[in-house]
Order: structure tokens, then C-alpha cells, then sequence
């Protein structure tokens, strides 16, 4: 027994002491695969929607295609020499056979780097140079600058999006890809200071592919997981703006219409300025004459040959004593005193 406690006591403290170490190791970042549990990002593209790099591999023909030195350090000063002189193309490939031939060499993680850097700033492409980037944070996440190849993605992404995508000559606004592009960023970093900013592109991303139920949920959840960034502010906005595009275009949807309402009336018990405030105020009263509405619709439904009397009567006493001031009030009391009349009369 004593032995066992002896035992028991030794392997805690290893694993503190093992804890502790990594704990002392700033550069420790995620790897390839690595999912963060307590982030969650409803809203983005599933993983099945999401193609991922494939483990890069010498290419056939390496007589053609393959590194023309013996070695990688020797491939990497090649590498160099020919971007140096401009041949940038040439560089580009070297750097991808240096990554390819020798994977787990200390100058890949170099090359892999470079070829990104060579794809963004001489030849400017950058869809290849996003996905290069990616490769390397998801390959070679211990072997670089994390935190900054992260910013360079998000920087890459936007130039995306303002550049589009040319094909044949003709810019298209590339949406989906660029959309994708912001989420790879964040789910890769998602302590970023940037990651605010890029979840906002996301949604209205989101809005301009007409996918306005992923649209509401990027902006929810970035105001759950950053309250108190100015981002939140503009989320709730654009959040209701879009909730409120939902309700006209989908016609009366009571469950639709009261999540609505309750939604504008939470967001009016906050610190809102004076603009927003109002539009809040409008929407809200939009939403009040839609539940209204169907209110009295579902009372007159009641009032019909195929109902009886008092099921009519229960229906309109029940609409006033919701919405006694409603402009259907008059015309409810009127009638309300005819089919009391009529029972009265029988």
C-alpha cells in the first residue's frame, strides 16, 4: 500500500511538472487537426465543406520537377539565388520540391514560408498564396511564427476579397472562397485581435450568398464570444437588420415573429446610441403589428358558421385583453356586443 502511494505520488508529479513545462513554452501552438473546444462558430461551413491540404508529396518526373541540388540547405541558397535575381517562378518551384523531397528537414518550414511570401508579394496570387500559408500553419505550426503567419492569412483574405478571383482574364467576386478564407483564419487563431473584424466579413459574406439564417448565427455568436468589442455593437445591428429581412420575406411565422420581437426588445435594454435606438424602436413596432395581426386574424377565425358562439366570443375577449388598444379594438368590441346580443336574444 505504501508502495502504491509512493507510486501514485510520483506520476502526479510528473504530470505537474510536464504541465508546467508546456505551460513555460510560449510558442506552443495548435497542429494540424487541432480543434479548440470551447470555441464554437455556428454559422461557418461544416468540416465536410471545407477542403483541407492534402500532405504534399515529390512530384513525378523529379528529374524534371524534383530539387536540383542534393540536399535541402544546398536547395534552399538555389531557392534564394533565383528569387534574388528575379526569376521568381523558378524560386517558387524550388522552394515547393525543397518542401516536397525533404518534408521534415529544418529548411522546410523555410521553403514553405517563402514559397507563400514569393506567391503574395512578386506574383500576387492570392488565392495560392492563402492556401500556402495554410500549409504551413497546418504542417509546420511548431516551426514558425504562428501568431504572424495567422495575420498574413487574415491580410491575404482580404486582398481576396477586394481583388476577386480572375479567371480568363475577368475579376468575379469570389464569395464563397473568400468567405472561407476569413473562417480558415479565425478557426486557426481564434484569439486574434482581427477576429471580430473577420467574423463581421463572415455574416455579411454570409448575407450576400442570401444565406440569411447563417448570417444571424455568425453575428450572435460574436457577440456572445466578444461582448464587449465595438464588433458586438455593429453585429446587433446588422443582426436585427437581417432578422427583420427574414420576417418579410418568409410572410407570418409566429414563432418566427415573437423570437423576433424578444430579440429587439433585449437588445433595447441595452446602452444603444440614439440611431441604432430608434431603428430598434421601428422594427420592434413592425413586429408588434405582425403578432397583431395574426392575433386578430386567428380571433376572427373563430367568428364563423363552421364555430360557435362562444368559442367567437372567447377568441375576441382574449385579443383585447392583449392588445386593448390595437386598432382593431372598436371593431372587435362592436361585434363582441352583437353575439353577446344574440345569445341574450335566444
Amino acid at each position: 500500500m505504501i508502495l502504491k502511494r509512493k507510486l501514485s505520488l510520483a506520476f502526479a508529479m510528473a504530470v505537474s511538472a510536464a504541465l508546467i513545462a508546456l505551460a513555460d513554452q510560449p510558442n506552443i501552438t495548435p497542429g494540424p487537426g487541432v480543434r479548440y473546444a470551447t470555441d464554437a462558430f455556428p454559422g461557418f461551413d461544416s468540416e465536410d465543406n471545407i477542403v483541407n491540404p492534402e500532405k504534399k508529396e515529390p512530384k513525378w518526373f523529379a528529374f524534371i520537377n524534383g530539387p536540383k541540388m542534393s540536399n535541402p540547405a544546398d536547395q534552399l541558397d538555389w531557392a534564394r539565388q533565383c528569387e534574388a535575381s528575379g526569376s521568381y517562378g523558378r524560386a517558387r518551384r524550388a522552394y515547393d520540391a525543397l518542401v516536397r523531397e525533404w518534408p521534415i528537414s529544418p529548411e522546410a518550414p523555410v521553403a514553405q514560408k517563402a514559397m507563400a511570401d514569393v506567391l503574395l508579394n512578386h506574383e500576387l496570387n492570392y488565392e495560392d498564396a492563402f492556401a500556402e500559408y495554410r500549409y504551413l500553419l497546418d504542417f509546420y505550426s511548431l516551426d514558425c511564427d504562428y501568431g504572424a503567419v495567422a495575420e498574413l492569412m487574415y491580410k491575404v483574405a482580404e486582398l481576396m476579397r477586394e481583388e476577386g478571383k480572375t479567371i480568363i482574364f475577368f475579376r468575379f467576386a469570389n464569395t464563397v472562397d473568400v468567405r472561407r478564407a476569413y473562417e480558415a483564419v479565425v478557426l486557426r487563431s481564434p484569439g486574434s485581435p482581427f477576429v471580430p473584424q473577420a467574423m463581421l466579413t463572415i455574416a455579411s459574406l454570409r448575407e450576400d450568398e442570401q444565406k440569411y439564417e447563417d448570417a444571424v448565427k455568425v453575428y450572435e455568436n460574436l457577440r456572445n464570444i466578444h461582448p464587449e468589442k465595438p464588433e458586438a455593437r455593429t453585429a446587433l445591428h446588422r443582426e436585427a437588420m437581417v432578422r427583420m429581412k427574414l420576417l418579410d420575406m418568409h410572410g407570418y411565422n409566429r414563432t418566427r415573429v415573437l423570437d423576433t420581437a424578444s430579440f429587439l426588445r433585449q437588445a433595447l435594454r441595452g446602452d444603444l446610441p440614439a440611431d441604432m435606438k430608434a431603428d430598434f424602436e421601428k422594427w420592434l413596432d413592425e413586429t408588434s403589428a405582425l403578432e397583431e395581426s395574426e392575433a386578430y386574424n386567428a380571433a376572427r377565425f373563430y367568428d364563423s358558421r363552421t364555430r360557435t358562439r362562444r368559442s367567437a366570443i372567447n377568441a375576441y375577449e382574449r385579443f383585447l385583453k392583449e392588445y386593448p388598444t390595437s386598432a382593431h379594438a372598436d371593431e372587435v368590441r362592436a361585434r363582441l356586443e352583437v353575439l353577446k346580443e344574440e345569445g341574450s336574444v335566444k
